[in-house]
């Protein structure tokens, strides 16, 4: 049977008031019009639905039985759309992201910061990634998308897309013990002389740093490797060696100090990356929308 949904809702009214002028004016409709939707329901369905009086409307017992299924199913309808009107305001809804520390760091912090000022009801669930971990979450539908330093290029499947939002500067740094070295332009040759202090050999800032120091001669052997990028400060302030952190890590004054290379660290891109054949919910493409400025 092939009832529109207007009748049940016309039904629904007038049973939950009672009567037919009250519906009417809840609908926003003429009094004939629900009256004539009433018959036209009662007539599909072959039975009354409703006893009239002139104190109003009530249900029969064949209408008891259909508002029992009505009720529950214009409401539950009802709460979907409020649903989506929220989360079409930015009242409501999530945004699920992968980053890696230094994306998080670099770019991401500030925007958080003015995109929860905006619309503090939508709940961020972000999770901390290297850069291949950040991928997959994507790939895999677990984050909306990933915002991460620029991977190797065959490292993005083809299902996502990978757009450059902002840049990312490393410099090498160093504690009050190698403060002297601040007072001349350091080579590489001799920086290999020197403590050096960076991410583990499984990260991709490691590959990135290894092809670079080949291309100045010099072959990258760190004495200590480190997990997270956060580690590698208070090593560099205890003065264990020469650390390589991004720019926006230090914060003068510090006790960490500045060196200048003889040829500076290329800027690494910040990408946000996310899937082609999934569109972003609209909560997810209004960060994404001031991630990327």
């Amino acid at each position: 049977m092939d009832i529109s949904y207007d009748y049940y809702k016309a039904f629904y009214y007038v049973a939950k008031y009672g009567n037919i002028s009250k519906a009417a004016d809840v609908m926003e409709k003429g009094q004939p019009n629900v009256t004539k939707v009433i018959n036209k329901l009662e007539e599909q369905l072959g039975c009354k639905l409703f006893v009239r009086s002139p104190r109003g409307t009530r249900l029969t017992p064949e209408g008891e039985k259909l508002y029992a299924h009505v009720e529950v199913a214009v409401e539950h309808l009802q709460a979907g759309e409020q649903e989506i009107a929220s989360d079409r305001s930015l009242h409501s809804g999530m945004v699920a992201i992968a980053a890696s520390e230094i994306a998080l760091r670099c770019h991401m912090l500030p925007v958080l910061e003015q995109y929860r000022l905006l619309y503090p009801n939508v709940r961020i669930r972000l999770a901390n990634f290297t850069i291949y971990q950040a991928i997959e979450a994507v790939k895999n539908s677990l984050a909306d998308f990933a915002v991460v330093t620029a991977p190797a290029p065959d490292a993005v499947p083809k299902s996502l897309k990978m757009r450059e939002i902002s840049h990312v500067q490393e410099i090498f740094v160093c504690g009050e013990t190698f403060r002297f070295l601040r007072q001349k332009t350091i080579t590489y040759a001799e920086l290999m002389k020197l403590p050096l202090i960076c991410l583990n050999a499984q990260t991709y800032t490691y590959q990135f740093l290894t092809r670079f120091f080949e291309a100045q001669g010099v072959t990258l052997r760190p004495d200590i490797e480190v997990t997270t990028a956060d580690q590698i400060l208070p090593l560099v302030k205890s003065n264990l060696g020469i650390g390589i952190v991004p720019e926006a890590f230090v914060e003068e004054p510090s006790g960490i100090y500045r060196l200048t290379m003889e040829k500076p660290l290329p800027q690494r891109a910040i990408c946000l990356i996310k899937r082609i054949d999934s569109p972003l919910s609209v909560a997810a493409r209004e960060l994404e929308r001031m991630l990327i400025g």
